[in-house]
């Protein structure tokens, strides 16, 4: 097990400047990177790449394989002659701080799909196609269909094109060759701007940290083009869907919605697709956080027809089964030395036990341990709770996606909870100080927000769990970084030996 220690930032790509009116994968991306060198970080960790679907979530995407095309660079393509200052002469001017969704995505697909459309295909774009055969063409076509169908849930198809009867398909890949072939060019063109982004990357010896969401939509290309793998209805509908019980952040739970595995159909097939799943991650990012690890072991499932997340009960998971041949599978591509532990980060919160945290050491994982869940009575109380007592083998953070920004979460405790947190963590600018905190703990690895780096308030948060309204767009621009901010990550780096 590798325990070097290493600090690192948590930034969703959509979050970084740029004038395009989000962040992607282009010389913003780059310039990130280096920003993160400078101030002497290892890490970076991401959320989902996927193309998102309902609510703008980045764990709500249409394929659990295929990038999201609103990531490709505007800069890169008129670096390559894919495009000109002409072809963006009338785009719009969009808040450099929070992302206009409907607008944005509107604006940026204009100029992309007319992009791709003059896209003169090459041995490249032809390779890529071939190599990556096994799920982008059920993404394409899958894409290509729902624009046809106005964007409507593959459950709402016609019955053919839902079913996917072989006539139907057949059809349908005739009327919409020149649709399908737009997304296999934005795939090609993700999948390059993707790799020049992580080859910089290593350049600076910085380790990118991705993001796997346990579920998937059920309206993604993977559930229609793989029916038996999920507990589903004829119609295609789910039978039970999938969320947690009430905790921290909801009185009635989060009923996610997304459809459940059907495990043993997937231990018939050797567990091949999410094999290819993990396979493809580990082949873009050094590391992956697994979402929701607990549903390994055990996972909430909600009865479909329940609106709220309440009526639901634990049902045992694959539990080590699972990632033993996960691992067995990978090590076909990786080689026979692979160990799926160096290579892995389980998000372990919320509603937690004991059999849970034992899978986890078991399997060699990391957890995660954050440290505004850490200031309450209970935990202060408890040596093993409090901040300095984390063991090694954990990611300690401030605060995740899900979390209110550092300041705050601050401002929101109570006079009793503040003291709790200064005895810890100092007297000085809160952010700063907590974050020293996580520095200097004796976990392997430190990540902070962003938000946090910069000391911003609840106006930067990224996510309210629960909330499907104004989640995801918060960005940053870059001279919100002063030359003070990187000389105090440095020196907090150094200081604590990471």
């Amino acid at each position: 097990m590798n325990f070097e220690r290493k600090s690192g930032i948590l930034l969703h790509i959509i979050s970084l400047p740029g004038r395009w009116g989000m962040g992607e994968l282009g010389p913003q991306a780059r310039n990130f990177g280096t920003f993160l060198s400078e101030a002497g970080q290892k890490l970076w960790q991401i959320l989902p790449t996927g193309p998102v679907g309902y609510g703008y979530s980045p764990y709500s995407s249409l394929s659990a394989f295929a990038g999201n095309h609103l990531l490709i660079s505007f800069d890169e393509l008129i670096a390559d002659g894919l495009l000109t200052e002409k072809h963006l002469k009338n785009f719009p001017q969009f808040d450099p701080h929070r992302i206009d969704f409907h607008a944005v995505i509107s604006a940026r697909e204009k100029i992309l799909f007319r992009m791709a459309d003059r896209f003169e295909p090459d041995a490249d774009f032809t390779a890529f196609c071939v190599r990556e055969a096994d799920w982008l063409s059920d993404y394409a076509l899958f894409m290509a269909i729902r624009e046809a169908q106005k964007n409507r849930p593959w459950t709402e198809w016609p019955d053919g094109l839902r079913d996917r009867d072989f006539q139907a398909l057949e059809k349908a890949e005739t009327q919409l060759a020149k649709k399908i072939r737009r997304h296999e060019i934005l795939q090609y063109l993700f999948s390059k701007h993707w790799k020049k982004t992580a080859e910089f990357f290593q350049t600076l010896d910085v380790s990118i940290i991705g993001d796997i969401p346990i579920f998937v939509a059920g309206d993604s290309a993977d559930v229609w083009a793989n029916r038996e793998l999920f507990s589903l209805n004829d119609d295609g509908s789910p039978t039970v869907v999938a969320g947690v019980p009430p905790d921290y952040f909801s009185a009635t739970g989060q009923r996610w919605g997304n459809p459940l595995y059907d495990w043993k159909a997937h231990f018939e097939t050797g567990c091949k697709w999410w094999t290819r799943r993990m396979r493809r991650m580990l082949e873009m990012t050094d590391i992956v956080r697994i979402d929701h690890f607990r549903g390994f072991e055990a996972y909430w499932e909600i009865p479909a027809a329940e609106p709220t997340a309440i009526h639901g009960r634990w049902v045992k998971g694959p539990g080590l089964e699972f990632f033993q041949t996960l691992e067995n599978g990978l090590r076909r591509s990786f080689g026979k030395t692979f160990r799926l532990a160096e290579h892995v980060i389980a998000e372990n919160l919320g509603v937690i036990t004991d059999e849970v945290e034992a899978l986890r050491e078991t399997c060699g994982f990391p957890g995660m341990w954050v440290l505004q869940f850490r200031f309450g009575a209970e935990p202060m109380a408890r040596p093993g709770y409090r901040p300095e007592g984390v063991e090694k083998n954990w990611a300690v953070y401030t605060g995740t996606h899900d979390n209110d920004t550092t300041e705050s979460w601050f401002q929101s405790l109570d006079d009793a909870e503040k003291h709790r947190v200064r005895i810890c963590a100092g007297d000085g600018s809160v952010h700063r100080c907590v974050a020293e905190l996580a520095l200097s703990a004796p976990a392997k690895w430190a990540v902070l927000p962003m938000q946090d780096v910069l000391g911003l308030s609840g106006e930067a948060r990224m996510n309210t769990p629960g909330t499907t309204q104004g989640n995801w767009g918060w960005r940053f621009s870059e001279d919100m970084i002063s030359p003070d901010t990187v000389c105090w990550l440095r020196d907090a780096v150094r200081k604590n030996g990471r």
